[in-house]
């Protein structure tokens, strides 16, 4: 099916082009028309008259004048007439005798028109049509050549939809209100009555322009409600509707009493757009900057329309040359010599052409109009050179208006409207609100504050397990100002916005403490930088470059968290932003999250030592080159260096005296040789060194007296040493995914031990002393391993209530698995047909949550595992399910 703008009139674009056509094309066009209808009719003329008229000549005669005495007979009259009396019908003819019948001079007159009548005579008529019909076509080459009629059409459909659009009276209704409030600021408060009436115009020259665009006939809606109006005669002239004209009849001094009112009422009757009427004008935004994209990208519409200008030109110049000359050609009579004398009877014949003087008139009239036609072709291309048609500013519309902020524009697009300012102002006008970033801004706070009001975004906020209020607002254009009425936010997510600002409103968020900005670069006002710098303390920011990051993060002085997530520069600085903006001023700064791609510590995390307590870098396998900047960092008591490929522990380690945990997962540790100068650190309980390669545990580890947990998960480890086992403090032992073949009796040693990992090795069987030493387990994971047997001494491990037995050897379990009372609920993981093993009364005892009420309340004051994660009964018994089938 096609729409109804589809089957638009084939005229429809035709009548739409005169708006770019100026005044002296329109003038050209009813010239060319009127030289088209000149030539029309001389040729007219010439087609339907005879061509000429011959009599013979007597050789004998000393002149050619008919009338001369010579060998002509004349027939003389025999009686004179007198003068008084009238004309006799019945007199003898006069003349001279030729003795030639009617075909003879018929063929006489062909053979002349041949050869004695001049070519100019005989196809002047169709060459000046010939000549008319190349003007006319040459008139709009510019409007229909391939390469710009695309981008003409496409501009008149743009400048119709401009004009039909609500948002185009709205946008410049507030753009005269803030004229006119700017004017009345500027104004004295009683002012005389000369600069009244001086006022007057000024102010009704620019207030009828609102509603200009649409008087326009070519471009009103037809399904408007106005268009039952009558348009007015002129587009730019003064509308019959507007309310300055009614004010302007009055006196000065009612105008002056009246305005305040109208100015304090005018912001309450703009009627809002509704959401089909703001989704139409956001697209013809876009619409309008692609097509601005497009043709400011050549000048080809240009270039055609001063090549058309020159050659037609050219044109008017080559015919009035050779067409003046013709004139005196056509010539009245003409002698002609048939050479056919013995079929006549004569050899000279004069003749004449009866429409040489209506084709010298004609022709006269016709370079008359061709001159004039020269003449604008001549303006047209000296107005091409006087003016900068490549360029355009809206020096005016920034005068008289408060759209100040429109582009200049070039090439194509420039000329265009330079075209159309020529047909009338107000229509640029219209167009240039969607030119407009300060109209665009309006229309999409308009939309934002529609679609996402209070109401929506209270319904969007959730309640995380902290209790604390959160919203996530992803990709839009620009935050709602409902949001800043949010007082109970507390935490607030913004993702992929294009243009996030801040303002004075943010201070009614008088919960806002958390501030996560994901590909988001917003600003922030001063007054609302203020209130950030005061209550923020969380922030978390996600970019591609880092010249993304704000300038003003640098400055929350009131800042306890800080995460940094994408690309940093490769020198290792965080870039551009960190230059300018030092983090001097983030005094209570105690934490930092670095993931990017750093090659040195940043040096700018100097001026935060005497705060900063816990440093983060998650280097996404860059390799960290230097480490010297940690010498300055002597208050951190965590440090992580996450994927960083170190290949040794770092000597900066050594001024870290207060640290308590440090995290070196994920990088290419091979020897640990290094830990014995770690022994001045007293105060380190957490070591975690998972993800790497190391193969040998050194005995120096021992020199480490006061971890609590060590994590050696996923590395190449084939034993342990007796000095890990020195470890008294030692509550967490993580080995998960080694080579270790057989744990070591001096395990009993670690009898505060309250986490044992061993999953993913190859141990065979486990020692007794580890179950009867080691009273305060809580977690033992033995997961795909070799074990052929459990020992029955698990029952002294009282406090145990997680047990991973899958994926062994083993054929059964103990009975006394019933002791440990804190593998009730699903604690115990094994395969189903090895629970199944167990004696009846053991297994009712294990799975009693499952078989009664079929619920389980968690226990909330168990602590979590990093490498044990809780399951509860409903989990488990699916994963029993599921393996018991494979």
């Amino acid at each position: 099916m096609f729409s109804l703008s589809e089957l638009a009139p084939l005229n429809q674009h035709q009548s739409s082009s005169k708006l770019l056509k100026p005044w002296w094309e329109v003038f050209m066009d009813y010239l060319v028309v009127l030289m088209l209808m000149t030539s029309v009719l001389a040729c007219t003329e010439q087609l339907s008259r005879d061509r000429v008229v011959c009599i013979p000549v007597d050789p004998t005669s000393t002149s050619h004048n008919p009338s001369a005495s010579g060998n002509i007979d004349l027939i003389p009259s025999p009686n004179p007439i007198p003068h008084n009396t009238g004309p006799n019908l019945y007199s003898a003819a006069r003349g001279r005798r030729t003795h030639l019948v009617y075909q003879q001079y018929v063929y006489v007159s062909q053979v002349c028109y041949h050869k004695a009548l001049p070519l100019c005579s005989r196809f002047l008529p169709y060459i000046v049509l010939l000549q008319s019909l190349v003007l006319v076509a040459s008139g709009s080459f510019w409007l229909h050549f391939p390469h710009t009629s695309s981008r003409i059409e496409q501009f008149l459909a743009i400048l119709a939809k401009c004009c039909e659009s609500p948002w185009t009276s709205q946008a410049l209704s507030h753009a005269a209100r803030q004229e006119n409030i700017q004017e009345v600021n500027r104004q004295p408060s009683q002012p005389p009555l000369s600069s009244v009436s001086s006022s007057l115009p000024v102010t009704r020259t620019q207030r009828p322009s609102i509603d200009s665009g649409t008087d326009s006939p070519l471009l009103k809606r037809s399904d408007s409600p106005s268009s039952a109006t009558p348009p007015s005669p002129c587009p730019s002239s003064l509308s019959c509707n507007s309310t300055m004209s009614s004010v302007s009849n009055g006196s000065g001094e009612h105008f002056l009493s009246t305005k305040p009112s109208v100015i304090a009422n005018t912001p309450r009757q703009i009627i809002s757009l509704d959401k089909s009427d703001g989704e139409q004008a956001r697209a013809l935004f876009e619409r309008v900057r692609k097509f601005r994209s497009h043709c400011e990208s050549s000048a080809v519409i240009y270039k055609v329309y001063l090549a058309q200008t020159i050659f037609k030109l050219l044109l008017a110049t080559l015919i009035v040359s050779y067409t003046i000359p013709l004139l005196s050609s056509l010539s009245f009579s003409h002698i002609c010599h048939p050479e056919e004398s013995t079929l006549v009877g004569y050899a000279t014949f004069e003749c004449i052409h009866v429409l040489s003087s209506l084709l010298h008139k004609l022709l006269v009239a016709y370079v008359t109009l061709l001159g004039l036609y020269g003449l604008l072709n001549f303006y047209a291309l000296s107005w091409i050179f006087h003016s900068c048609l490549r360029e355009y500013s809206f020096h005016s519309l920034k005068e008289m208006w408060s759209l100040r902020d429109v582009p200049d524009l070039t090439n194509d697009l420039a000329f265009l409207i330079h075209m159309l300012d020529q047909y009338d102002p107000l229509l640029v006008q219209r167009l240039s609100v969607f030119l407009s970033p300060v109209s665009e801004s309006r229309l999409l706070e308009e939309s934002l504050e529609r679609r996402w009001g209070e109401e929506k975004l209270q319904a969007m906020t959730s309640v995380d397990a902290d209790g604390c209020t959160r919203l996530q607002l992803v990709a839009l254009p620009r935050l709602p100002p409902a949001l800043f009425t949010l007082s109970q936010l507390q935490v607030l997510k913004l993702e992929l916005i294009t243009d996030a600002r801040f303002t004075s409103h943010v201070a009614n968020m008088t919960s806002l403490r958390e501030l996560h900005l994901y590909h988001c670069t917003a600003a922030a006002d001063p007054s609302a930088l203020a209130v950030l710098q005061e209550r923020l303390e969380v922030l978390q920011i996600t970019f591609t470059q880092a010249s993304e990051i704000p300038n003003w993060v640098f400055s929350l002085r009131s800042l306890h968290e800080l995460h940094l997530s994408g690309r940093l520069s490769s020198e290792g600085s965080v870039g551009r932003s960190w230059a300018l903006g030092s983090l001097r001023q983030l005094r209570h700064l105690r934490l930092l999250v670095i993931r990017g791609m750093l090659q040195r510590i940043p040096g700018e995390l100097c001026e935060v030592t005497g705060s900063l307590v816990r440093l983060e870098i998650h280097n996404e396998g860059t390799r960290l080159l230097v480490l010297t900047g940690l010498k300055r960092m002597v208050d951190l008591t965590e440090l992580h260096l996450q994927d960083c490929q170190l290949e040794r522990l770092p000597s900066a380690l050594l001024a870290l005296t207060n640290l308590r945990t440090l995290d070196l997962q994920h990088n290419n540790l091979r020897t640990l040789e290094e830990l014995l100068s770690l022994a001045h650190l007293r105060r380190l309980s957490c070591l975690k060194l998972a993800y790497n390669r190391v193969l040998v545990l050194p005995n120096s580890v021992g020199v480490l007296r006061g971890l609590e947990l060590l994590d050696l998960s996923n590395n190449q480890l084939k034993s342990l040493p007796p000095a890990l086992f020195t470890l008294r403090r030692l509550r967490r032992l993580l080995l998960a995914g080694n080579l270790l073949k057989e744990l070591p009796a001096e395990v009993r040693a670690l009898q505060l031990l309250t986490e044992l990992d061993l999953s993913g090795n190859r141990l065979e069987n486990l020692p007794l002393e580890l179950f009867s030493n080691c009273l305060e387990l809580r977690i033992l994971n033995m997961a795909h391993n070799s074990l052929d047997s459990l020992p029955s001494g698990v029952a002294a491990l009282s406090q145990l209530y997680r047990l991973d037995l899958r994926g062994n050897n083993l054929e059964q379990l103990p009975a006394e698995l019933g002791s440990c009372l804190g593998l009730y609920g699903g604690g115990l993981l094994v395969e189903n047909w090895l629970f199944l093993s167990l004696p009846p009364h053991v297994r009712d005892f294990l799975s009693h949550s499952f078989t009664t009420s079929g619920t389980y309340l968690e226990d909330h004051s168990r602590p979590e595992s990093d490498s044990f994660p809780y399951f509860s009964p409903t989990q488990w018994s699916f994963s029993s399910a599921l393996e018991s089938q494979i």
